[in-house]
């Protein structure tokens, strides 16, 4: 065990630089590396980078630090989004080894093994001649009961505000095989919910030959024999089809749980955006939806502060959120990103006005997730539980509210879903007791 070389390994971001860092995790494994915690000497760190927005870049470069005063001899391997668009700034802060941006992360550790102490070597590739998926498997989840499946790469979209399509280049899918061997793989392994991810997923199978749709994917993920759950995560509301409608409503496995960003629900704001959909069409994906699956769970990204964003554009996303009842916003703030055009539009907002809407819809959001817990309360949920301590077992259900229950000593139930009849909620989920395990 000694003389293993220790790995240690830092995310930030989203679920598809998750699946990314697991990946390149898989390789090293396989080189007879051992993950150890972040905070402890290693022999590797691997830093994978968000830059989608400046607290992001602030905290890659802290890893960055964080992992060269840990060890200064470590060999530090800094990927992602940031390495993609700024690599000569990542490789001039003190003690990164390997750059490596979006792509060419299979040859990772090859080029880390054959590095000497103090050489430096950059991997970073102009992202838009890049066209095909890299297929890299991911088959270390780091425990968890639930798999990320990334199945689809890039964005073709360029929002105003938005540095991801020059992070990650142009739309490609994964061909429906490697998605379908994958999701075999995971099942076979013991994990019981695939959550099926991409940059911009509703675009999936666009570029493949012969074309195919997410909904198409999806639903030949749902069948791989095993899976108790499939979760898909963000997909924009216009890119929402009658086929995926379909699934989500009359499928047992596929979760009943929608992620769709609105970011705004101003149509000016959208516009300036450049979203491709109106405030009017995202609420009737939201109707569409709860009249499929009554309990359903929406969720959504909602961004304030957008410059030109008026007081009465902000009271229109108000006004539409208590209308579509989301059951969890994720709000943040617009952040002024160099290279995109809303960088150099008029009316940029004062820090202090985009922290006071913040707030408020915080706290209308905490509400309405309140309200969609307390309709549970009396009913029995199924969960999958992951993970257990001081006595307490928690899980999630299939649309995505989290569940506390307690569990006697000795009783390991992670990975397993039973059912816990709801007693208590708040904002941030529901308590119960065991009823008992499902078959």
């Amino acid at each position: 065990m000694g003389d293993t070389k220790r790995l240690a390994v830092t995310t930030l971001g989203c679920k598809v630089n998750q699946y990314d860092t697991d990946s390149v995790v898989t390789q090293f494994l396989d080189a007879g590396y051992r993950v150890v915690d972040f905070q402890a000497a290693a022999d590797v760190y691997l830093i994978n980078t968000c830059t989608v927005t400046n607290l992001g870049d602030r905290k890659s470069r802290q890893m960055i630090r964080r992992a060269h005063k840990k060890n200064p001899s470590a060999k530090i391997v800094v990927m992602g989004c940031m390495a993609q668009t700024t690599p000569e700034d990542v490789a001039a802060l003190e003690g990164v080894s390997l750059v490596v941006g979006t792509d060419g992360r299979g040859r990772i550790v090859e080029e880390v093994e054959a590095l000497e102490q103090g050489e430096q070597l950059s991997l970073v590739d102009n992202i838009f001649e890049v066209s095909d998926f890299e297929d890299l498997p991911s088959l270390d989840f780091s425990g968890r009961t639930r798999a990320t499946l990334k199945i689809q790469d890039g964005c073709d979209q360029f929002c105003t505000y938005c540095r991801v399509p020059f992070a990650r280049g142009p739309s490609r899918s994964r061909t429906p095989e490697s998605v379908l061997k994958q999701a075999k793989q995971i099942v076979a392994l013991g994990y019981k919910e695939i959550v099926l991810t991409g940059i911009h997923l509703g675009l999936y199978g666009a570029d493949l030959d012969p074309p195919t749709t997410l909904a198409a994917i999806s639903r030949k993920a749902a069948d791989v024999p095993g899976l108790r759950r499939l979760r898909i995560s963000s997909v924009d509301p216009h890119e929402i089809t009658e086929d995926l409608l379909e699934l989500v409503g009359d499928h047992p496995v596929v979760c009943r749980h929608m992620h769709i960003p609105l970011q705004s629900g101003s149509d000016a704001v959208l516009k300036r955006m450049k979203r491709n959909y109106s405030s009017g069409q995202f609420m009737d994906v939201v109707k569409s939806l709860r009249a499929r699956v009554p309990e359903i769970a929406i969720t959504t990204d909602i961004m304030v502060g957008f410059p030109g964003e008026t007081e009465e554009d902000f009271l229109k996303t108000l006004e539409l959120v208590r209308e579509a009842e989301f059951s969890k916003i994720h709000v943040f703030q617009y952040s002024k990103r160099s290279g995109t055009a809303a960088a150099r539009f008029p009316g940029q907002i004062p820090s202090r006005e985009k922290e006071d809407r913040s707030k408020r819809l915080i706290h209308a959001g905490e509400a309405l997730s309140e309200r969609f817990h307390c309709s549970f309360i009396g009913q029995i949920a199924d969960v999958l539980v992951e993970q257990q301590q001081e006595g307490q077992a928690h899980g999630h259900t299939d649309n995505y509210v989290k569940v506390s229950f307690p569990v006697s000593d000795g009783v390991d139930l992670v990975g397993e879903t039973v059912s816990v009849q709801v007693l208590k909620a708040d904002s941030a989920g529901v308590m119960g007791r065991l009823i008992g395990k499902k078959e």
